[in-house]
């Protein structure tokens, strides 16, 4: 049978019946191989894939094309002009206890570690019952072992000791709390955890 004279076959792809019930095939759709297959074969099914999960959409939405070269470097000299200007501000208050300090790798580990230790309530004002916020602690935490994968192999040698050494402290710390949370009676619940029965 040549191209001309191939019959052209309509199928029925609503989901719905005319009644308004879903029909029973409306999750299978046909469909016809290419016209290149030399014999008639018979049309193949196939099941619509289920939605991208969440994850899976967050993970392939675009993202915005990145500022040209000329705009990074007219962004980062207007920033450096602004950092400067703020420093001199600070020097004329005579304030040494804002000095500016230049950011290093290792004062970004610091940085991360006091948060840390400021989530987990480990630092506190005196006489003051410390707020523990564990869920962000881990997150402080989890973002130190991804910038330990990243940049593995790019440290010095007292980088990568500092930061090994910051995130087992932090780990332990971590642990310790958790356990304590998790064996520590809870109002009103009338369970005695164990360790507490005398």
């Amino acid at each position: 049978m040549s191209e001309k004279n191939k019959e052209f076959v309509v199928q029925d792809r609503r989901r719905f019946a005319p009644e308004g019930e879903l029909r029973r095939d409306a999750d299978v759709v046909e469909e016809e191989k290419p016209a290149a297959s030399t014999k008639d074969t018979p049309p193949v099914q196939a099941v619509a894939p289920p939605p991208p999960s969440p994850s899976t959409q967050a993970d392939e939405e675009e993202l915005p094309p990145p500022p040209t070269a000329a705009e990074q470097q007219e962004q980062h000299d207007a920033y450096q002009a602004s950092g400067k200007q703020i420093d001199e501000m600070i020097s004329k208050s005579g304030n040494r206890a804002h000095a500016p300090t230049e950011m290093t790798f290792e004062r970004l580990i610091e940085s991360f570690y006091m948060t840390a230790l400021i989530q987990m309530g480990a630092i506190r004002q005196e006489n003051e019952q410390p707020p523990v916020d564990i869920l962000g602690a881990r997150q402080t935490i989890d973002s130190l072992s991804l910038l330990q994968e990243k940049t593995k192999g790019n440290l010095t040698e007292r980088e990568h000791t500092l930061l090994q050494n910051v995130l087992f402290e932090l780990r332990m710390a971590w642990i310790e709390i958790t356990n304590a949370i998790a064996n520590a009676p809870r109002p009103d619940s009338g369970i005695v955890t164990p360790g507490k029965i005398k």
